[in-house]
């Protein structure tokens, strides 16, 4: 078993099916050795969405728990790019967009959730620049939605 889906699997996590993208644009694009995946939502392997304004509708750690699900979604659409999560040799850059009532103040913290992830499953390789910008709305109401850049491993020759 590739050693990324053994460390999914120590943790008790499962990655859903990769989300379909919702509009007019490919889920993943590559450029070189870098993979540009196209942001995702909080949805669970159930298929339903974690929706509703940080800050009123959800606490800081329901968005935490959202922004983890982006990242599960996330490594489902690496997983059917690349066919091996183990072909990703680093986390480049991850942006989160927090859909957050006006005074709400935890955007950072809320994508710790997807950082920390990262971090978990590819120890130095999953730490990344970022942002995590504030929202005032989401489509669909959804709570997180998360983006990365990955580098890819070089072929064998």
């Amino acid at each position: 078993m590739p050693i990324i889906e053994e460390r999914l699997e120590q943790m008790g996590l499962q990655l859903p099916a990769p989300p379909e993208p919702a509009g007019n644009y490919l889920p993943a694009s590559r450029s070189g050795n870098q993979l540009w995946l196209a942001g995702v939502g909080s949805r669970t392997s159930d298929g339903s969405r974690i929706a509703g304004k940080l800050g009123t509708d959800l606490t800081l750690d329901q968005g935490y728990e959202a922004a983890r699900w982006c990242a599960l979604n996330l490594l489902s659409r690496m997983k059917a790019e690349l066919g091996d999560l183990d072909q990703v040799e680093r986390v480049v850059k991850v942006v989160g967009f927090i859909n957050s009532a006006p005074d709400f103040e935890g955007q950072a913290r809320v994508l710790d959730g997807a950082s920390d992830l990262f971090v978990e499953l590819f120890g130095d390789d999953g730490r990344h620049a970022r942002s995590a910008p504030g929202m005032a709305a989401l489509p669909g109401n959804i709570a997180v939605i998360v983006e990365c850049v990955v580098e890819i491993k070089e072929p064998a020759q």
